[in-house]
């Protein structure tokens, strides 16, 4: 497994159960943007817990099965009779790999942003918009992503705000109807300049791009909404395809067009939610499982 957040750990719990050897490889710190959330509140059966926890309880289940290896980053995958990973430190040799490297939100690059990230700037509606309910919030982005946080902040009772750069909005009329019937605020033709506070979000300076003009708008959250880069490089190397926006394709058992390589969580796009990681992940280690014992691609018609 290529990448130790949800969907990895939770592929390797499943393929270890089902008599698979197998090593977890991650290129940074084990639970990827889950680890970085402050509250998750809709993991089933837990009412709250700090992300960095949840993926810690998650990390304890994995070690019972296998080895967990951090801070060590894939290379190189090379496709012989077996499988070649090469990482920075060593080589091993896989019958089968699935690649669950996540997606990176995408930066507005502004003061502030990083400074409170987890305490007022989120890049997740659905992770964290209901902490702010009856709060005044923001929505950055003009695409059906923005549209789509602002359309869900505004169903569970947030005083939404939307800015976009441009003049005209990039999201499906369809969604632009939706979010005019909501009373929510829209800012064009505005960009972000900085992320103002003391402990928390505070407020957000905004330039009109037309005039130049500077302003200060309260607000008590901000919710960056302009896009997401999959972690596919190093899949697409080795020929897997991927969407017009670098996710991986994969059919419903998480295989590639490539046999013996699988996919699963963020990095293949569709709804990027813990649940849905852990998910995908539990399918392609018992899709590995079931594909090495009667390889589908040596069948014949």
């Amino acid at each position: 497994m290529i990448g130790a957040g949800p969907a990895g750990l939770t592929a390797a719990i499943y393929a270890e159960r089902s008599g698979l050897k197998t090593v977890v490889l991650e290129k940074a710190m084990i639970g990827g943007q889950v680890s970085l959330t402050p509250v998750v509140e809709n993991w089933p059966g837990v009412k709250s817990v700090p992300g960095a926890r949840l993926m810690e309880m998650m990390a304890e289940q994995a070690r019972q099965y296998t080895d967990i290896h951090e801070n060590e980053q894939v290379e190189e995958i090379k496709i012989g009779k077996k499988i070649d990973i090469i990482t920075r430190q060593r080589t091993y040799e896989a019958r089968a790999v699935i690649v669950a490297m996540g997606a990176d939100h995408l930066k507005l690059g502004v003061a502030g942003e990083d400074r409170f990230s987890g305490r007022g700037v989120s890049y997740c509606a659905t992770c964290d918009g209901f902490l702010y309910k009856d709060w005044s919030v923001i929505v950055i982005g003009g695409g059906n992503s923005a549209l789509t946080e602002a359309l869900y902040l505004a169903s569970v009772g947030a005083h939404v705000g939307l800015v976009h750069r441009r003049e005209e909005l990039r999201a499906e009329k369809r969604l632009q109807d939706m979010f005019s019937t909501t009373g929510s605020t829209l800012i064009q033709n505005t960009a972000v300049e900085e992320v103002m506070g003391t402990d928390r979000v505070t407020a957000i300076r905004l330039k009109d791009l037309k005039t130049g003009d500077i302003r200060t708008l309260p607000v008590d959250a901000v919710f960056v909404a302009i896009g997401e880069q999959p972690n596919s490089g190093l899949a697409k190397q080795i020929g897997v395809l991927v969407d017009e926006k670098n996710y991986i394709k994969v059919d419903r058992n998480m295989r590639t067009n490539i046999p013996r390589i699988y996919a699963a969580g963020d990095i293949t796009g569709g709804v990027r939610q813990i649940v849905t990681a852990v998910g995908a992940g539990a399918v392609a280690a018992v899709s590995a499982f079931e594909d090495l014992g009667d390889p589908y691609w040596k069948k014949t018609a």
